[in-house]
């Protein structure tokens, strides 16, 4: 089956590519998801209108991509999570808690432009890419902090007993 991609699919093709794909993949997936639509001829008269507009609409794309990739370059996120031994975290940061924390800051992210490979799961410093646009991938700082283990407090125990019994005689 024949589809022309309305929007980029990743490991597929760009918005206006004619592509081949499973006859299943097409009809249940791309064409229910408004990704892409079946290459007719007359929509492929239409293809040409719609690269023509897709051409204008990446490079406008492309040129807040890059505003906003000269915003994020540099800009470090930092985590606090609790550590056992050698530093290894009890949970992890994962692509969602970046996009949380860049929220945060007033980047609003998509967590699925983050690619993070694998949670970061240890305490340091790490260089997270995040993907603007196909052409745009800037890398920004993600710094895990070990959490600093709570001092149990002196709590002053007898003065607190002292008042306790004071209200108990009289009840009875």
């Amino acid at each position: 089956m024949e589809v022309i991609l309305k929007e980029d699919v990743n490991k597929l093709g760009h918005r206006g590519d004619v592509v081949k794909v499973a006859e299943g993949y097409g009809r249940n997936y791309l064409i229910p998801h408004k990704l892409a639509i079946e290459a007719t001829a007359g929509n492929k008269a239409v293809i040409e209108q719609m690269k023509a507009a897709a051409v204008r609409k990446s490079a406008k794309e492309k040129g807040s991509a890059d505003e906003l990739g000269a915003q994020l370059s540099g800009l470090v996120v930092e985590f606090t999570r609790k550590s056992g031994e050698h530093d290894q975290l009890f949970g992890s940061v994962t692509s969602s808690d970046i996009a949380h924390a860049l929220e945060n800051k007033g980047f609003a992210i998509d967590r699925r432009k983050i690619l993070l490979d694998v949670p970061l799961k240890t305490v340091g410093e790490f260089n997270v890419p995040v993907k603007l646009h196909r052409e745009v991938t800037v890398n920004i700082k993600a710094v895990v902090k070990k959490d600093a283990p709570e001092e149990p407090a002196a709590a002053p125990a007898p003065a607190a007993s002292a008042e306790a019994s004071e209200e108990a005689p009289a009840e009875a």
